[in-house]
């Protein structure tokens, strides 16, 4: 079956574009030209992605990607954006963004970019069933669910934290490098400070370890990365 992306973009020229690129690729697409319309479509619709511009008449992406996160919806979200600085990608992110282009932009990379996203859901979907839920010391994660539970208390990861959790616990033991989180996790092409990594990474150690400060399960490698270690 096709995979279907809702393009939610102000600039009508633009989103016709866009649409007729990604439908040559052999997507289907919907077209909204402003927040409204597309947070309307996008809580009536399954979509597999959606490609979300920021500024935009009625309802700004960031907003849309806010309400469409707040009702529980994973669908992967790629923002398109005239902003380009560290703080706005670090606010999408926060917001549960995928991926993020800044305008102008070339729509071979755009293309290679939903195809990262699509590569990395394969991926995380296709993880072994004994993988499904993992516990480590007393706290257990549920990858399916994006469930979490640790000190007594059961909370919800977003999925960018339980893909990052994933790929440690896959290398168990091993070393992964920053380059190698940012290319599963993120995509290859994902133009961001690595402090994004370390950003989660301390949010995990919040989560699941007893002295966040002197981590047992996540340890960071100096120059290298970190390395998942279950005793």
């Amino acid at each position: 079956m096709k995979k279907h992306i809702l393009i939610v973009e102000d600039e009508e020229h633009l989103a016709e574009a866009l649409a007729h690129n990604m439908q040559f690729e052999g997507y289907m697409t919907t077209t909204a030209l402003d927040g409204e319309q597309g947070l309307r479509l996008a809580q009536s619709i399954h979509f597999d992605l959606i490609v979300l511009d920021i500024m935009m008449p009625k309802l700004d992406g960031l907003e849309v990607c806010r309400r469409v996160r707040g009702s529980g919806s994973k669908v992967p979200i790629l923002f398109l954006t005239a902003k380009a600085s560290d703080a706005d990608r670090l606010l999408g992110l926060k917001l549960g963004a995928d991926d993020y282009m800044a305008k102008p932009f070339l729509l071979e990379e755009l293309i290679l970019r939903i195809q990262g996203i699509f590569r990395r859901q394969d991926w995380y979907r296709l993880a072994p069933e004994e993988q499904k839920t993992y516990s480590f010391g007393e706290n257990q994660v549920n990858f399916l669910t994006f469930e979490a539970r640790s000190k007594g208390k059961t909370f919800n990861l977003t999925e960018k934290e339980c893909m990052l959790i994933k790929l440690l616990v896959e290398r168990k033991n091993q070393v992964v490098s920053r380059e190698e989180i940012l290319e599963r996790v993120w995509g290859y092409h994902f133009s961001t400070s690595s402090r994004t990594i370390d950003n989660f990474i301390v949010r995990l150690r919040r989560y699941f370890e007893e002295d966040p400060k002197n981590p047992r399960f996540i340890h960071s490698i100096r120059g290298v990365g970190y390395r998942f270690i279950d005793e």
